[in-house]
């Protein structure tokens, strides 16, 4: 039995750079993505009293800036709130000198304890305080967090929604901030002007009403829902892990309910971009009858049932789950990841001591803070050019407010570097590659039975880690567990690889249906056990078929609507056999255009092939083993026929 990974060698090297699960979210609209609201604008907002830390009342006024007053409304179970933290020290830095008054308010049932620990977490410079009974969000009509409202000097409302364009939907990230609203109604105010676009979208968490009437038990959370989310969501989505949100209690559950309804109906969650080709083993769906039970109990209004009733709660084991491996790698101390920022690409060097070469046939990554990584490829490296990269980064006058810092050197994609004919130490040797990945959700991966993947003596492990940021400052220190073959391997692990694009491929500026094609040819008779497409940004749908010797064309995989954030390893459930001088083809369209909210260039530009993230490439990857005596490779123009 084997599970997801990401193997290959150094020919895969300059696409495998992302190509591993993470969370993000359909640009749809939902419950939580209310249309901009005007309500409250123009009108004085009531002095309305609420409970303050000492159990004592406190008034909205007393608060009060001389010129302006900021209310925001804010939720620490709530990611995109939470990733707003520096965006509203930096404002409240400026323009509490300026007389502006800030105070945040948090509309759930986080008690005060834990909004106070919270606040220091996040290191909020402005008071922030319960509103569990919604006394403050009702005068101000609120319905999202992260929610901004911008007072005059008269208490009159004049701004309300998003803090800035930071996202477009859901967790889904515009490429640059273009747009910095709550800033620009402030400066509108202080220079006595207009506020230039007085209500915007906010985009975040519900805020879930108190009255919350249930008008059905046939379904309920602890009977029904309950199971559905062990099976399918809570290996990501609990504490420590990668999900940004908890599904692991009753109130968890209801906090999230349209979003669960709105995703799953969707079929947006779990994330599964494939939509032919296969069967596939690690395949991620829901019945119709689950889809069903999701919708019904959130249109009942959430019943919660007997707990009596719930399936035992899973438990997740700390340990190595594939057993105690035979070497375990290690980032030498901790790396420092800031709470705000894009996301980072992190290379560590981690020397093996190997003095004989080995065939890994399993591996397991185990990052040490999961909320934070994204996901690991875990390279080899002969030549020694990563360690150099990494001297050469802690030669580097760095700057001391960094938030980012810790060992290792950071890279846009990859490892850095590709080898060259010098870089070969012994013949035959391949001077890079890669031993797999890590996703969340993964425990560990096996390769079917005689196979293994080459790792030379002597090698460095290269661990690229994917930081992704939650708002605060975090640490991570990931290791790699690795298992070697006890006996000889008869099938060494193969990376084929189809490419679509060349160094002279281009995706002219503004088009949107862009199309990349290419082919390979089979050498030797093989068996196909997974595969991966690959594109970046601009990638809309893409397309792998293989074509047998005078035989029909076959779909091993079609994704048509492609995210560039939901890539992984596909395994086939059986191996497909493939015969020498089998062609294989990839075809993709790209959107170069502005409607494309991915589109990292604004206007769009022409963008050429290459690795970093705002360049594109086409690939497909595919994990094999030799069906006969001679190993697979791909060639790129039809052999002759014998």
């Amino acid at each position: 039995m084997y599970r997801m990974a990401h193997v290959g060698f150094a020919s895969a090297l300059v696409a495998l750079a992302s190509v591993l699960v993470g969370f993000n979210d359909s640009t749809r609209t939902s419950a939580a993505d209310p249309p901009p609201s005007t309500d409250k604008i123009n009108k004085e907002i009531d002095n309305v009293k609420f409970p303050a830390a000492d159990g004592k009342l406190a008034a909205l006024k007393d608060f009060a800036g001389k010129k302006a007053t900021v209310v925001v409304f804010l939720s620490f179970a709530c990611p995109v709130s939470n990733s707003y933290a520096e965006t509203l020290t930096k404002l409240h830095k400026t323009y509490s000198e300026k007389e502006v008054g800030f105070l945040a308010l948090v509309p759930t049932d986080e008690t005060p304890e834990v909004i106070a620990k919270k606040v220091e977490e996040f290191k909020l410079p402005f008071p922030v305080y319960s509103d569990s009974k919604h006394v403050v969000a009702e005068a101000f009509k609120a319905t999202v967090t992260p929610e901004a409202f911008v007072l005059d000097h008269n208490f009159v409302l004049r701004y309300r929604g998003r803090i800035d364009n930071q996202y477009y939907g859901r967790l889904k990230k515009n490429p640059q901030i273009t747009e910095h609203d709550l800033k620009a109604s402030l400066e509108a105010l202080l220079s006595g002007k207009d506020v230039p676009n007085p209500a915007t979208r906010a985009i975040g968490c519900h805020i879930e009403p108190l009255d919350r009437k249930v008008t059905s038990e046939d379904v309920t959370y602890h009977r029904d829902v309950v199971p559905i989310l062990q099976k399918h969501c809570q290996s990501c989505h609990r504490p420590g892990a990668v999900g940004p949100f908890s599904l692991m209690t009753y109130k968890q559950a209801v906090s999230w309910s349209a979003d669960i309804v709105h995703y799953t109906q969707t079929r947006d969650m779990p994330p599964w971009k494939p939509t032919a080709g296969g069967p596939f083993t690690n395949a991620r769906s829901l019945t119709i009858r689950e889809l069903d039970t999701l919708a019904a109990w959130e249109k009942a209004g959430c019943p919660e049932g007997n707990p009596k009733d719930a399936p035992p709660p899973i438990k997740f084991a700390s340990g190595w789950h594939l057993g105690e491996p035979d070497l375990v790698v290690e980032v030498p101390e901790d790396f420092h990841v800031g709470g705000a920022g894009k996301d980072l690409f992190r290379c560590f060097v981690l020397p093996t001591g190997l003095k004989e070469d080995k065939y890994v046939i399993a591996y397991e990554v185990k990052p040490g803070n999961a909320t934070v990584v994204h996901h690991t490829l875990n390279y080899f490296d002969t030549t020694s050019k990563a360690r150099k990269l990494e001297a050469a980064e802690r030669e580097r006058k760095k700057d001391p407010n960094d938030p980012d810092h810790g060992p290792g050197y950071s890279v846009s994609m990859g490892i850095g570097f590709l080898p060259n004919s010098a870089d070969v130490p012994r013949p035959g040797l391949p001077p890079i590659g890669i031993v797999g990945g890590w996703a969340p959700g993964q425990l560990g991966t096996e390769l079917p039975e005689n196979s293994g993947i080459y790792l030379p003596k002597e090698a460095d492990i290269v661990l690229q880690v994917h930081y992704h940021r939650t708002g605060k400052p975090e640490k991570d220190r990931t290791k790699l567990g690795l298992y070697f073959a006890k006996k000889e391997v008869e099938k060494p692990w193969v990376t084929l690889t189809v490419g679509g694009m060349s160094l002279l491929s281009f995706i002219p500026a503004g088009k949107a249906d862009h199309i990349a094609k290419g082919s390979a040819w089979l050498t030797a008779d093989a068996n196909l056990h997974s595969i991966i497409p690959h594109m970046h940004l601009l990638g809309k749908q893409v397309k792998i078929t293989m074509t047998p010797p005078e035989g029909k064309t076959v779909t091993l995989i079609e994704i048509k609507h492609w995210d560039y954030n939901w890539q992984e390893t596909y395994w086939f459930e059986k191996p497909i056999f493939a015969k020498a001088g089998t062609r294989f083809d990839i075809e993709a369209v790209f959107d170069n255009s502005a409607k494309n909210p991915n589109n990292p260039s604004n206007p769009p530009k022409l963008v050429r092939f290459g690795e970093e993230t705002t360049n594109e490439m086409l690939f497909g990857f595919f994990g094999a083993t030799p069906a006969g005596k001679d190993r697979p490779r791909f060639v790129r123009t039809e052999p002759k026929k014998k």
